[in-house]
């Protein structure tokens, strides 16, 4: 793991792979770490021919976390939004952009290929549309455009992500209960949840850096990205949307939605699929991110 000065703060991240070959960009979701994108996962883009490269978000990890800003009131928020009043936050989702930018402005980088889950899907798309000359193809993965008649996530599902958990410092076995409820919940009905390696995630997350505040300055800068879909029109890299059929907390229509509204793109709906990336995934997901890359490089069409 390397530290490096961006846009004014620090962000953490590996590059895996020879640094000659085209890069990939891994972004990471909503209050989750770089870690999430699993050595595994980025051994397999690596034996495919590319340089991978993930990062924490700020607010998340061993990147600068914003500790200096209280944690948002959702409430006044979301009145602030209903008002159509724009609040004052410590930064949007467009800042979180220009830091993975500025990442690869670092690493010397002039274009990437880039992949970005749910959270980090969005930041994915604002990339690609108002970095059009950075992004070589997008992969959204369980992301949306900020439609606000899109369907929510359920009420059991939202309320499950709302519940504070034990202190992780007081109550680890608690705590790690607490998670793994959570994301047995979101993660589908195709394949076997492995409790045991959400478990270790999440200690090693503990361990790297813990900030409950985090997430909730990331969900409030997600609040206010507002609906992208126009922006999202002007995207002309290759596009491949992946979405669960079962994802729970970012339902289909959203996956559905972001493919409709980027000119070049390809829809993936994954059977069994939820809001997580099981390693029974990698292959599948690998090897279609392999598939809009090459694209990208005007090999062969995207829907091949």
């Amino acid at each position: 793991m390397t530290i490096v000065s961006v846009n004014g703060i620090e962000l953490a991240y590996d590059s895996f792979g020879d640094e000659s070959r085209l890069a990939i960009l891994l972004i990471s979701g909503l209050g989750t770490q770089m870690i999430r994108w699993t050595a595994p996962f980025c051994a397999a883009l690596v034996d495919r021919g590319y340089r991978v490269i993930r990062f924490d978000n700020r607010d998340s990890g061993r990147s600068t976390h914003f500790t200096q800003f209280a944690p948002p009131d959702f409430g006044l928020l979301g009145a602030a939004l209903a008002a159509g009043k724009r609040p004052d936050l410590p930064y949007t989702l467009y800042d979180m952009a220009a830091d993975a930018v500025g990442l690869l402005d670092v690493l010397s980088i002039a274009r990437a290929h880039v992949v970005g889950r749910s959270m980090g899907g969005m930041i994915a798309q604002i990339m690609a549309s108002e970095y059009p000359d950075r992004v070589l193809s997008l992969t959204s993965i369980m992301s949306s455009t900020g439609n606000l008649s899109l369907p929510q996530a359920a009420p059991t599902v939202m309320a499950a992500m709302m519940s504070p958990g034990p202190h992780p410092f007081a109550d680890e076995e608690g705590f790690l209960a607490h998670s793994s409820a959570f994301a047995r919940l979101i993660a589908g009905t195709g394949r076997a949840f492995d409790e045991g390696e959400h478990r270790r995630l999440v200690r090693e997350e503990l361990q790297r850096g813990y900030d409950p505040t985090g997430a909730g300055r990331q969900i409030a800068a997600m609040a206010v990205a507002g609906d992208r879909r126009s922006r999202l029109a002007t995207i002309l890299a290759p596009t491949l949307v992946i979405h669960g059929k079962d994802d729970p907390l970012i339902p289909p229509a959203c996956g559905e939605d972001t493919a409709a509204s980027v000119p070049l793109s390809e829809l993936m709906m994954v059977e069994g699929m939820g809001h997580e990336l099981s390693p029974e995934l990698y292959g599948l997901v690998v090897e279609a991110i392999q598939r809009v890359a090459q694209a990208a490089q005007g090999r062969t069409p995207i829907s091949s």
